[in-house]
């Protein structure tokens, strides 16, 4: 049996490979059990593993790291599951995998295959409070979102946040997590709009100096000003299109475009115009005439809240 395991979560993919070499272990025996790096290992050598006979064990397992990044084992893999041994199974660990060749379709076919997606922010969330719950901790949903929504989308991350949190104190509280964690950019900069927007100068202040203390450069912040800038005009223009449609169709993150829907009812699209021309012109001249990108970045954003 070959079992293939895709996607970009790596959190997941991990997990699974970890219980299915866990569950093969407790039946045969770790000894039972050969791993090999696909990108290092050659065709012959992990063809020799899939034929070779189990010792002391009735079946023995196979765990391949990325075999796809060897062209010959890509190109082979049908011959490969034809000469592999009746008594070995194979895990295939593939992180990336282009859909386009035709390797992706022959593990489609041949192996149960099995692909671990990226979690959006509400799979996050429900991710962290059952995370929480299975390490004998405590996590409320609200809490959750909020753990989230401070550190970031990426499921490692968040994660070892839960871990360091856990290990504080297993009831999971809002105290405890801005205490022992810090807020990502990218939440921050999202802040940063919603605070402006709002004409809370003062806050706005405050998200700003916070950036800088993260060692956010003014240029990053531009840039990312200039995508959450982009997500506004797609959800001004969407007339009436569900979060998730847009998400699907622009290829976002339905979570992202659920808040950037607040902020785009405060703004009308001549106004959203005006602010991607001013953002573009202060980029030019930050780049041109010598300015203090610092001082322009924050003035752009105190136009913002002053409006």
């Amino acid at each position: 049996m070959i079992t293939t395991l895709a996607g970009e979560n790596a959190v997941a993919r991990g997990q699974e490979l970890s219980r299915l070499v866990s569950a093969f272990e407790r039946e045969h025996g770790d000894m039972a059990v050969e791993r090999l790096d696909g990108e290092e290992a050659s065709y012959e050598r992990t063809l020799e593993a899939a034929q070779t006979l189990p010792f002391l064990a009735s079946r023995k397992l196979v765990v391949l790291r990325a075999p796809g990044a060897n062209k010959e084992f890509a190109e082979k893999f049908e011959d490969f599951v034809k000469n592999m041994a009746d008594t070995t199974d194979i895990i295939i660990n593939e992180p990336k995998l282009d859909k386009r060749l035709s390797y992706y379709k022959q593990l489609k076919k041949l192996t149960d295959f099995k692909d671990f997606v990226v979690l959006d922010a509400s799979g996050l969330t429900r991710f962290a409070a059952a995370y929480a719950n299975e390490q004998g901790g405590a996590l409320a949903a609200g809490n959750a979102r909020f753990l989230v929504e401070r550190v970031g989308t990426d499921q490692s991350t968040v994660q070892n946040e839960l871990d360091k949190l856990l290990a504080y104190d297993p009831k999971i509280t809002r105290a405890s997590i801005e205490l022992l964690t810090e807020k990502t950019p990218q939440s921050s900069v999202f802040e940063l709009l919603e605070a402006a927007f709002a004409g809370n100068a003062k806050r706005t202040a405050e998200l700003y100096a916070e950036q800088r203390a993260l060692k956010v450069e003014p240029q990053q912040i531009i840039a990312m000003l200039a995508w959450q800038l982009h997500v506004l005009a797609l959800v001004l223009t969407a007339k009436g299109r569900t979060a998730e449609v847009i998400a699907r169709e622009a290829r976002l993150n339905p979570y992202v475009v659920r808040k950037s829907q607040g902020l785009a009812s405060r703004l009308t699209f001549t106004r959203l115009k005006e602010l991607v021309a001013s953002l573009r012109e202060l980029d030019v001249r930050t780049k041109t005439e010598g300015i203090i990108p610092d001082e322009a970045v924050q003035y752009y954003l105190l136009q913002l809240s002053c409006d």
